[in-house]
């Protein structure tokens, strides 16, 4: 299910961030597409900037992150998005997407950190998993020995008890399904030194084999609505959910986090990246649009005075980042410096 925020224009226009000062163009309406997971912070930061500039309108839409990646890099004009949210770094064959439809200053902006979390229902009794026992739960040919059989958790792993295999989480075209395979899928599987030495030698067979998900019920594509995911998970005990942090601790009194090797995901966890599914979350902005578009660089100044410790996103489940990338990511969303496709992977 998509959600979308079509905010109306409010209050007298200010400066560029809503503070004091002269007043400045709204130069077009924004849209914004993108990660569910960051649909929520972008929607707060764009209230908030509309509320401090009369006549800006910032339309947010949740389609995830490689949904939005193919709307964003479909072209540039009007009829195309101006930011891109997104849960994982910009793949280079998107990047090169852009590119072949005019948009080649493409900007990268980080915003802070997120934990992908496993819930559960109120006293659920999966209380600890490991990343290989996600992996050998879900991936649908386990270490290439053949089809996932595996029924309940015990089958997984002796020590868990034997609660029938059944996770909700994101669909391919979400960035959060590209977190899954990278943080915990791939991770799992690795714990077998065959598949390290595989990567080497067969890096698409390896793929297939780490990230591949079994598709005999296990696991469920729940779409892009976190919100409904959290009040199915809630009301079926024993079956698991895949999502963002802020999910998590908005919803503490009907879910609870199952630890990972551990390790609980709370704020603190996820800031120091000791949580294994802490992950980093972006803006992509489009150079081309900038010019016609004066309220995107506007916007994008705006949201990073929303981002830091204390404020007002940290309050939605946003985790801050600490130290020189918070001073790197606030640098950059004043330079708004292209990135280098080089760089990409």
């Amino acid at each position: 299910m998509k959600k979308m925020l079509a905010a109306l224009p409010l209050v007298a226009l200010v400066a560029a961030c809503g503070s004091n000062g002269g007043g400045t163009q709204a130069g077009g309406d924004i849209k914004v597409v993108g990660s569910s997971t960051v649909y929520p912070f972008t929607t707060a930061a764009a209230e908030a900037f509309q509320r401090a500039n009369a006549g800006a309108r910032v339309t947010v839409e949740s389609t995830g992150t490689g949904a939005g990646m193919k709307l964003f890099c479909a072209g540039v004009g009007a009829n195309f998005p101006d930011i891109e949210d997104a849960s994982r770094a910009m793949k280079k064959s998107e990047y090169d997407e852009c590119a072949k439809n005019g948009a080649k200053n493409v900007i990268e902006v980080p915003i802070g950190i997120d934990g992908l979390t496993i819930i559960e229902s109120k006293g659920g009794q999966l209380q600890n998993l490991t990343q290989k026992d996600i992996y050998a739960a879900l991936a649908a040919n386990p270490y290439g020995k053949g089809p996932n059989k595996a029924q309940t958790w015990k089958d997984v792993n002796p020590a868990l008890p034997a609660i029938k295999i059944r996770v909700l989480g994101p669909p391919p075209t979400s960035g959060t399904r590209d977190s899954l395979a990278d943080l915990y899928l791939t991770k799992g599987c690795e714990s077998d030194p065959a598949m390290v030495a595989l990567k080497k030698s067969d890096e698409a067979k390896h793929k297939d084999l780490c990230t591949k998900v079994r598709e005999d019920g296990a696991y469920v594509e729940a779409g892009e609505n976190d919100n409904l995911l959290v009040q199915k998970v809630a009301g079926e005990p024993g079956t698991l959910g895949v999502l963002g942090y802020s999910y998590l601790e908005q919803n503490a009194d009907k879910i609870q986090p199952v630890q990972i090797a551990g390790v609980v995901p709370t704020e603190a966890t996820i800031a120091n990246l000791s949580y294994p599914g802490a992950r980093k979350l972006f803006l992509y902005v489009k150079g081309e649009h900038m010019q016609a578009k004066l309220a995107l660089k506007q916007f994008v100044a705006f949201y990073a005075t929303q981002w830091g410790k204390g404020g007002p996103l940290e309050k939605k489940g946003l985790v801050p980042f600490g130290g020189a990338d918070a001073s790197a990511a606030s640098a950059q969303a004043a330079a708004m410096k292209p990135l280098d496709p080089a760089g990409l992977k």
